[in-house]
Formats: structure tokens, sequence, C-alpha cells
């Protein structure tokens, strides 16, 4: 990593100020050939101060900046860093970007400055997958398991059940070294109910990962419904804003929309669908069409009915597209005189009455949502972090191979074969982290990150 790189880490467009980050051997020698200040050469300058001055070139000005230097090892990225804060705006942060990399620096790649501060050992991959959580949160409880993770919670626990796998390791290849001495029944249970404690550990870690699938896209939630029944309203209402068209004219909703809604902490993919019923013409064609794909997608459906109109055949029929998915029946309209009777089939299932006009069984819907969301995870108390899919699939590799470690011991099977499934759940665990890693699950992780982080 002897490239000097450099990135605009801001947002690109308008704004009170725009940062142009370098990083790397030559980032204060790069700095000192475009910054002009009274105070001296950045390089002169002492490790985490920030300095006024200017950015140009020969006598061209291009922007009055404050330029902070954070020398190695204590910075982001373990190297030399250099921040260069100028007026926002696109040309003249482009500008700026631009003469760095006149003077010696590299353009960075996505997620290159993060990756730079996990190859120097200043985190670990966890902490830089929580980076990416981080600035993606849409929700307080996401932002807080990111946070968590950053702060190297979720890698204390890795780092943990680690240090046990190398332990039990230990006992079992200093055993195989030394076959003479045989190993005692009762050392073989100790070892045993070793393994037994960490698969168990990481069984109770796999459980999180629905809680994180949660948190970093969260769920897809279908409202559907005859037309008129009220699932803009109800949208909108969930929303706390004016998203989707109301009017009192069936069939207003012609596409489908969605819009995200902070539900208990918990993301909720609303997607308000166009009443599905025959179509009439081309256009509602369409939206039906978009409506049934949304149904069929969802993770989670809201069935909206118009409780001041009598139950049909319609409800009936709608009920039979999502009958395998978890759903709600939202009675709606509570406001109005009541004038549906539900089958019988239909009060077995969850249901809230609410008004989407005037709010009332709102709340209540909004705990049914939590409720069948988060239906079979751990409670939120047991666990400050939530994996996600890559460490879900290192811990069912480790699950496994310690399974068959068990099955090895309980039939009294060489060593060997113990301690060869033992080494493959070690490197398993140790992906997480990236005690263990390649270049391809590297590059998987930090290409998904913005160009300057």
């Amino acid at each position: 990593m002897k490239d000097t790189i450099a990135a605009i880490s801001t947002p690109l467009g308008e704004g009170g100020i725009a940062i142009i980050r370098l990083s790397g051997m030559d980032a204060l020698a790069v700095a000192d050939r475009i910054f002009v200040s009274r105070q001296g050469k950045p390089s002169d300058f002492p490790t985490h101060t920030i300095h006024f001055g200017t950015i140009g070139q020969d006598g061209d000005l291009i922007d009055q900046v404050m330029l902070a230097v954070m020398r190695a090892p204590r910075s982001y990225t373990a190297e030399d860093v250099v921040e260069i804060n100028c007026h926002g705006g696109l040309l003249t942060a482009n500008r700026i970007l631009s003469l760095c990399l006149q003077h010696g620096a590299q353009l960075a790649e996505p997620g290159e400055f993060t990756k730079r501060a996990f190859l120097n050992g200043r985190i670990d991959l966890t902490q830089a997958e929580a980076v990416m959580d981080l600035i993606r949160a849409k929700t307080d409880r996401a932002h807080q398991a990111a946070a968590h993770a950053l702060e190297g919670h979720l890698a204390v626990k890795i780092n943990e059940l680690r240090d046990r796998l190398v332990t039990t390791l230990a006992h079992i290849e200093a055993h195989i070294d030394f076959p003479e001495e045989g190993i005692a029944p009762d050392t073989r249970q100790k070892l045993l109910a070793a393994i037994e404690s960490t698969l168990e550990s990481l069984r109770k870690l796999l459980t999180t990962a629905h809680e994180g699938k949660i948190l970093r896209e969260g769920v897809a939630v279908a409202i559907i419904g005859r037309p008129n029944v009220g699932k803009s309203s109800l949208m909108n209402a969930l929303l706390g804003q004016s998203r989707a068209i109301v009017t009192p004219i069936p069939g207003t909703t012609r596409d489908t929309i969605e819009e995200v809604a902070n539900i208990r902490g918990i993301p909720v993919r609303l997607t308000d669908t166009a009443g599905i019923r025959k179509p009439r013409g081309k256009i509602e064609e369409i939206g039906v069409q978009r409506s049934r794909k949304s149904l069929a997608h969802s993770e989670l459906v809201l069935h909206v009915m118009d409780v001041s109109r009598p139950f049909s055949a319609a409800d009936g029929e709608l009920a039979d597209r999502y009958a395998s998915k978890p759903t709600i029946i939202v009675l709606n309209k509570i406001d109005l005189p009541k004038k549906m009777v539900l089958p019988k089939d239909f009060s077995r299932k969850h249901s809230v009455a609410v008004s989407a006009l005037t709010g009332d069984g709102l709340e209540l819907l909004k705990d049914k949502i939590e409720l069948l969301t988060r239906s079979g995870t751990i409670a939120r108390s047991e666990f400050d972090f939530a994996i996600n899919e890559r460490h879900a699939a290192a811990i069912r590799h480790a699950i496994k191979s310690l399974a068959g470690a068990i099955d090895e011991m309980n039939r009294s099977a060489p060593l060997e074969l113990v301690s060869q499934q033992l080494r493959i759940a070690l490197d398993a665990v140790g992906e997480i982290v990236g005690k263990t890693t390649t270049e391809d699950i590297l590059q998987k992780i930090f290409s998904a990150f913005c160009i300057g982080k």
C-alpha cells in the first residue's frame, strides 16, 4: 500500500463544506505542493492540528480552506492522513481533488480508506462492515446495533469464541502429540463439554441473523385490499405524511408506491398496491400486475377491509393469494357505522380495528407489525449486535464442523479427526473478524462502500 490515495469524502452537490481526504506515505508531500499558509507547510504541522490557508496552483486560487493533519498511526487508516475542508460545491471539491491527483495521489477505490484501516490492523472486518451499516441505518435501533459493532462488541464475542476453540484444539493436539499417555475418560468428557458449549454459543449468535437482516434491509410489507378500502390512507398514517394520493374515487392508486416507515425501530418497506381486481384498461392492468408481484415478494401482508361495507367474495379471493404469508387483517374505517361480519376463518387471523382517518388503533397495529416481524427472533436485550449474512454463513460452517467433532468424540474416533473438524471451525470463525480471509472476501465487502470512505 505505497500509493497515496485521495477522494471526496462528503456527498456530491451543494453544501456548507466538502472534505477531500488523502491517505498514504506521500499525503503530506502532496498537501505541501497545493496548500499555502502563513503557518508553514503541512509536513511541518504537528499531528491532529487544523490550519487555515488556500489551495491553488500557479497563482490560481481555488478556495480558502481548513487543512487537518493526522499522522500515522493515529488516524482512520493508520497512515498519514490529510483532510481538506473547503466550501461545499461540486466544482470546488472536484478541482481540489484534481489538483491532488496531479501532484501524485491516486483516486481511491470504493471503501479503500476503510480497507486500509483493516489491513493496517486498526479495525477488524466486523468493525469495517459496521461503518457501512452506520451510514445506511434508517432507524435508531439499526444505528445502535451498528454503533455497538463499530465499538467492537461483536468482535469481542467472536474472539472469545475463537479463543475457546484454540484452547480446546491445543488440548486435543497435545494428546495427539503424546499418544502414549492416552486420554482419560473424564478428560474426553471435559473436552466434549467445551466443544458443546462453544457450539451452543454459536447457535445463539446465529439467531441474531434474522434481526440483522431486518435492521439492515427492512421488512417488505404489502398493503392490499379491494379498491377504496383506505389502503393509501393507511400508508399515509403509518408514514406520518401524505405520500399516496387519497380520493373517494375507487381505483385512485394505479401503480405501486413504496416508502420506508420507522415502526418500533424497524425499517418497514410499505408498498401501497393498486386494488387487485379485474382491470379496466391497459394502465390499470399493469398496476394490478405490479400489485400481485409486490404481494408475492412481501414478507408481511396488511389486508385492509372497509368495515362500513359488507364482506365480499373478493375479500376471500384476496385472502387465498396470501394464505402462506404472515398477515394482519386491518379493519379500517371504524369511525363509520359497521356493516362487515368476518367469516370464522378470518376471525382466527391477527386483526386490528383502526381508523386511518382519525388514527384510532394505529399504535396497536404497529405493535402487531413488530410482533410478527420479530416472531421467532431473540429478545432485544440478549445481544447488543446483529450479525449479517456473511457472518451467518461462516457461523453455519463452524456449527457444522463442531457438530462433526462432537460426533467423532462420541464414537471415540481418533483425535486427529476431531482436530481436523475443530480447525475447520476455527478458520470459519476467524473469517468473521478477518483472522483468516481471502482477497475475494475483501473485494466483496469493500466494493459495497462509497468512494471516499
